[in-house]
């Protein structure tokens, strides 16, 4: 292959790269303003400045457009969580400031975006299919990054439940903040439940935490 070829080749590959994130992210945007039914591949392609048939190349149906978006943006979310957690404190405010960090997850354009899907997937079968391992995998990875910026040994599996127990009440209360914005309310729940959970983990973190 020559050079020349060669760049071009490297040129195809990365305008290949800009096309399918301007469509995964145009999804995104049209899924939380429009929802599954306003969501089509016509006004995805639109947003995304790009032919339907383009679109169709990149991603043959809506269904796995969606399913990728959501499993892209979702990545880029949890590597920009993990960045922020460096800035975390170390003192008696570290896991009420997880838990905010955790429920920006679930207060996010992309959970929006997320909870429009869960609910046209309950009447189409070939979106429940291309969802249900996406979400399973993706809620195994939140599962493991709280586990991992509490500090705790989720093998115990008192430890595994409370964390989850964590997990499913800030993600109730992101379906309470869908209608109107129910910040005050979450704030004090969260610091409830923050001195909660420092007092059942105390004696379960793992040897060595910085928490000991």
């Amino acid at each position: 292959m020559s050079e020349s070829s060669g760049a071009t080749g490297r040129q195809e590959q990365e305008r290949s790269r800009v096309t399918r994130q301007r469509l995964m992210e145009a999804a995104i945007g049209a899924l939380r303003e429009l929802g599954w039914a306003g969501a089509t591949m016509t006004v995805i392609a639109e947003r995304a400045g790009v032919s339907r048939g383009a679109c169709q190349h990149h991603f043959p149906t809506r269904a796995d457009l969606v399913a990728a978006a959501v499993e892209y943006v979702g990545s880029q979310q949890m590597e920009e969580v993990l960045r922020r957690s460096a800035q975390l404190p170390a003192d008696e405010r570290r896991t009420e400031a997880i838990l905010h960090m955790l429920a920006g997850i679930y207060t996010s354009p992309l959970f929006i975006s997320a909870v429009q899907l869960w609910v046209a997937a309950a009447a189409d079968p070939e979106l429940r299919t291309q969802l249900t391992p996406l979400e399973a995998r993706t809620g195994r990875e939140v599962h493991r990054l709280t586990v991992k910026l509490l500090d705790v040994d989720d093998k115990d599996p008192e430890v595994r439940e409370l964390v989850q127990a964590t997990l499913d009440l800030i993600r109730g209360l992101a379906l309470a903040n869908l209608l109107h914005d129910d910040s005050a309310r979450r704030k004090k729940v969260l610091h409830r439940w923050a001195r909660t959970l420092d007092a059942a983990l105390k004696a379960r973190r793992t040897p060595g935490s910085r928490r000991d």
